[in-house]
């Protein structure tokens, strides 16, 4: 597992083993090699789907079921479809991740601010990038696996979970629950307003949802990687010698 860099005995007038605001690891350590599975499980429904509907311009059958029950809906319920739907265009987006990132700044909590950040355009352009290799269209000429929209609520969701976790000192079982649930209504919220303004078919939101499942767990990883390294390297230059802290490791 990466080093969690936790701080020392004279890091901030902290406890020693007690990380500080700013060296918080984007990924809680009880939730390491839980997240694991979840980012596996996204790559690889991303994949399979992905196969299933390459190249196709039409519903598949599990698609017009779903279609049929929730499709083109009318007021009040198409406008709740528009303001979920709005969360996740660019000005919506732009919103919630500016939000997000002032709220981490004033917890002090600088990985979780740069993985708002990264995360959420890794997200997206991860689905930007799958589009054309997949090729399925919809609406006659508009390419939609998988669903851009769903990918990014449900990585926000999750890296809010994460923030939660880590500050309310979760374990392994409830962290990895709550990561879970945040993002099973966070795609099934957007999931739901894609169908129903028939920007996306069922299957493109669940490719979405599993694209942000993969890329999250990944990027706060790397987040966290980086910043040892690159913390490991710094007190390195300063006292002539490698940082033990860089060199611990999260069991």
């Amino acid at each position: 597992m990466e080093p969690d860099c936790r701080s020392g005995p004279g890091d901030g007038g902290h406890p020693p083993g007690r990380p500080t605001g700013g060296a918080a690891p984007a990924v809680p350590p009880p939730l390491r090699t839980a997240l694991g599975p979840v980012a596996a499980f996204g790559a690889l429904l991303v994949a399979v789907l992905g196969l299933l509907y390459a190249d196709r311009d039409r519903p598949g059958a599990i698609d017009e079921r779903i279609v049929s029950a929730v499709a083109d809906v009318r007021p009040p319920w198409r406008y709740a479809a528009l303001a979920v739907d709005f969360l996740a265009e660019p000005a919506g987006a732009a919103i919630l991740v500016v939000a997000a990132v002032t709220g981490c700044l004033l917890l002090r909590h600088l990985r979780a601010a740069v993985l708002f950040v990264v995360g959420t355009g890794l997200t997206v352009a991860t689905t930007k990038l799958l589009k054309p290799l997949v090729g399925r269209t919809i609406n006659g000429e508009f390419l939609s696996y998988p669903s851009g929209h769903t990918a990014f609520l449900t990585a926000f969701a999750v890296m809010v979970a994460l923030l939660a976790a880590g500050r309310f000192g979760l374990g392994r079982t409830a962290g990895i629950l709550l990561v879970l649930a945040a993002a099973l209504v966070a795609g099934a919220a957007m999931g739901w307003a894609q169908v129903a303004l028939n920007a996306h078919y069922p299957t493109d939101t669940l490719g979405g949802w599993g694209t942000a499942l993969a890329v999250i767990p990944a990027t706060a990883w790397l987040v966290d990687r980086f910043a040892c390294t690159e913390r490991g390297a710094m007190s390195a230059e300063v006292t002539g010698g490698p940082d033990p802290a860089g060199r611990r490791e999260q069991r």
